[in-house]
């Protein structure tokens, strides 16, 4: 004796009586979008600076990052302290009694921020400015001769700075033949720069507003500027500033290492948040004059105005919180 087993197929559901369409209600909401990308983060340093002594460095006296001043020793060369001074004129000869020019006026403007020279920095090397160049040489444990060679000083355009020695160049033990790009100043605030594929940058236009979180866990923020496109790669470097060309790490940019880089995660708003009443877009329905119009319930075509889209949403005037309104609107 077995068993007979049967089993009952129910026939299928006809697809062409299933309603191609339902109704949803217009309701308060809020419609954005964002994408979260790395925001990499670069110090960026700058030749201020050129070697003008010979020799071997014997010593080297600051550190990346090191804020410099006027007659802040930078390194040693044969034991002889090397200075950074403030002027736009490179050192270029010896200063000795009776030169004149402008990289004198900017020696004794050195000499007169360390306290040694009391008279005017009026370009010319008298008996007073001498007297001065013997006072600070003695300080810096040199030979009094009162003469100051082109090595014994870097103007660099400003001070204080943030200085970085190019490592390659200025290190214990090597040799200088004078000419060399020693010196280098970091800006005033690092590079923000946001590495993105073609398709993203169509994203990201001029303006479009970055929330990138600190290396400390904070919040700074950012907008889009300048793209550099990448052909070989097919990638886009967007960079970043602040608000009105200020620095987008603020007064907060010593939490970003001065070698190396650092990424941050970053919010990119691509649309906006804009609150207000909201529907699906699939809702909306556009007639041949470009028109925007919703399908009520009833059957009543609405025009309504778009303010935000974003994700599949809209955000809508010109309908009442509540409305019933056909989803997708094709016309019947």
């Amino acid at each position: 004796m077995g068993w007979a087993v049967t089993t009952v197929v129910s026939p299928a559901p006809d697809v062409s009586e299933a309603t191609p369409y339902t109704y949803v209600s217009v309701v308060a909401g809020e419609v954005g979008a964002s994408i979260h990308l790395n925001t990499v983060v670069e110090w960026k340093p700058v030749p201020v600076g050129v070697n003008r002594g010979t020799g071997v460095v014997t010593s080297v006296t600051v550190g990346v990052g090191d804020e410099v001043g006027q007659g802040s020793v930078l390194y040693t060369i044969d034991l002889r302290p090397v200075v950074v001074a403030e002027g736009e004129v490179p050192a270029f000869r010896a200063i000795s009694l009776g030169a004149e020019g402008a990289d004198v006026a900017q020696l004794q403007t050195m000499l007169s921020d360390m306290g040694v020279y009391a008279g005017s920095s009026d370009g010319t090397a008298g008996a007073r400015t001498i007297e001065s160049i013997k006072t600070w040489q003695k300080n810096m444990g040199v030979a009094q001769t009162g003469v100051v060679e082109p090595g014994d000083v870097i103007f660099v355009p400003t001070l204080p700075t943030r200085v970085a020695l190019d490592g390659a160049v200025v290190f214990r033990g090597a040799t200088l033949n004078g000419g060399e790009p020693a010196v280098r100043a970091l800006p005033s605030s690092p590079t923000f720069d946001v590495p993105v594929t073609d398709t993203q940058a169509g994203l990201l236009p001029p303006g479009t507003r970055v929330e990138l979180t600190s290396p400390d866990g904070g919040q700074w923020l950012g907008y889009t500027a300048e793209s550099t496109a990448h052909p070989e790669s097919a990638t886009v470097t967007v960079a970043l500033e602040g608000a009105r060309g200020a620095a987008v790490c603020g007064d907060e940019c010593g939490q970003v290492p001065v070698t190396g880089d650092v990424a941050l995660d970053s919010r990119v708003v691509t649309v906006e948040s804009v609150t207000g009443l909201v529907v699906p877009s699939a809702a909306l329905v556009t007639d041949a004059g470009g028109q925007v119009a919703v399908l009520t319930e009833d059957g009543e075509r609405r025009t309504v105005i778009v303010t935000a889209a974003a994700r599949g949403m809209s955000v809508i005037d010109g309908v009442e919180a509540g409305t019933r309104v056909r989803v997708p609107g094709e016309e019947p």
